[in-house]
């Protein structure tokens, strides 16, 4: 079958390799996207009268046909198709005749991978946002767990202050809840239609461009055709530095859990089934979902960081560099949700040896509070501070450690860490993702006509 450009001569084999690349391979993920938003934009064309009513439905039932074929993953792209663009409507034209090549009227490429990267970005950050709170939400029950069980605090790795384990593991979840929080606030620049902006410049054609935005679900269309065109890169850097956020606090995470899982330190355990084992060593269990975790957490940061070169120095309108944000995002979304997956999984199995954290507490954690009480007997701090130092002999562990715990009363500190007003923020913002995931599958069931349209395969 043709390519969408072709005229009256082929493509040079060698050409076609390089230029096409893995494009008609990772196309496979924006297919739906792809068929939905060709449906809003045949819906539009008959709306204006370029096509009838019946050439209409003759083209829904055929992107409705390649839907279902995506679903049970037997729509095939071949690299001569280039992208899924050209072999959905070379699908439509083989079996419709001429009505499948009107399907392309009023658009380009340009415009039409855009709404289908749009649509999929979209519905990833919400989809991630989702996942994301989940996660935060068993970090918090985790954290309401062993809220006052002590846990030595430290900085530079050195012992500190007295905290506990539900103080280390609500910091957590509350990092992972503001993340979600700026992925929601991206979302809404997503929300925001591309279709009908054509190759940067907007087409000669009563486009009803608001029309056509709301039949997918969006707010409304991005306003300047050319800036539709312009941002793509630029949102998928945005998307994946959101990830990056995401990911560098499961690296951290991971790290942590890699240093307390030491048997040395012994304050945590995985289970077995989340440990690997060695080909010499006999008595190996080692936590490589966590190192992997630091890594590609490294590779998540790496993606953001391509995808943002690639499109630094273009000029605007479009430019074929934009083709290779593809795979950056891909993987960098793809990674990101395996991260958050991963973690959630090793948090709710995570064994705590309460003897362990408890034997840890040795005095010179709580040095800084016998500077304090010295303070409340009416000593300048700077005073005990320097007699303490000279004499941590004197420091003593309290006879009550979890009751000396629970007297740090202020706001956020171990005796007062606000965990249920934590999980209400959670759940609030879960209901506000779920709702907005509703809308747009709404949207896709009453464009499509069908039943558990999902963009995101993952």
């Amino acid at each position: 079958m043709a390519k969408l450009w072709q005229k009256n001569y082929s493509l040079d084999t060698l050409m076609e390799k390089f230029t096409v690349g893995s494009d008609y391979l990772l196309d496979q993920h924006l297919v739906i996207s792809d068929a939905l938003a060709s449906m809003a934009h045949m819906k539009g064309l008959v709306k204006i009268g370029l096509l009838t009513q019946e050439e209409g439905e003759t083209l829904m039932e055929g992107l409705r046909e390649v839907i279902r074929l995506r679903q049970r993953h037997d729509f095939p792209i071949q690299r001569s198709d280039e992208d899924c663009h050209t072999a959905i409507e070379n699908f439509l034209t083989e079996r419709y005749g001429d009505v499948g090549k009107k399907i392309h009227t009023g658009r380009s490429r340009n415009d039409q991978v855009q709404v289908a990267l749009r649509l999929w970005m979209r519905d990833y950050a919400l989809r991630l946002a989702g996942e994301t709170l989940s996660f935060a939400k068993e970090l918090l029950a985790f954290a309401k767990r062993y809220e006052f069980t002590p846990m030595p605090g430290r900085t530079h790795m050195q012992i500190a202050m007295p905290s506990s384990v539900g103080t280390w593991a609500a910091s957590f979840a509350e990092e992972l809840i503001d993340e979600t929080g700026l992925l929601l606030d991206l979302e809404g620049l997503l929300d925001h239609s591309p279709l009908g902006a054509a190759a940067s410049y907007g087409v000669p054609l009563p486009l009803d461009r608001a029309y056509t935005a709301g039949l997918l679900g969006f707010k409304g269309p991005q306003r300047n055709v050319l800036y539709s065109v312009d941002s793509r890169g630029k949102f998928e850097g945005m998307l994946l530095d959101h990830c990056d956020y995401i990911a560098l606090t499961i690296s951290k995470l991971a790290q942590d859990l890699m240093l307390f899982t030491l048997p040395e330190l012994g304050y945590f355990s995985l289970p077995k089934e989340l440990t690997t084992g060695s080909s010499i060593m006999p008595q190996k269990k080692n936590p490589d979902g966590l190192e992997l975790a630091r890594s590609r957490s490294a590779i998540v940061d790496g993606d953001a960081a391509t995808v943002k070169a690639l499109v630094r120095a273009l000029p605007s309108g479009y430019n074929r560099d934009f083709q290779d944000t593809k795979a950056p995002l891909i993987e960098g979304a793809s990674t990101t949700w395996l991260l958050v997956a991963i973690m959630a999984r090793m948090v709710s199995q995570l064994e705590v040896h309460e003897d362990k954290l408890k034997g840890a507490c040795n005095s010179l954690l709580y040095a800084t509070d016998l500077v304090f009480q010295r303070v409340r007997n009416g000593e300048t701090f700077r005073d005990a501070y320097k007699d303490v130092g000279l004499h941590l002999e004197m420091v003593k562990v309290p006879e009550d450690i979890t009751a000396a715990l629970k007297s740090r009363t202020s706001i956020g500190a171990p005796g007062n860490l606000l965990l249920d007003a934590t999980m209400k923020d959670a759940c609030l913002m879960e209901g506000l993702v779920k709702e907005k995931e509703q809308l747009v599958h709404d949207a896709y069931e009453h464009l499509s006509g069908l039943e558990g349209v999902d963009t995101i395969e993952l």
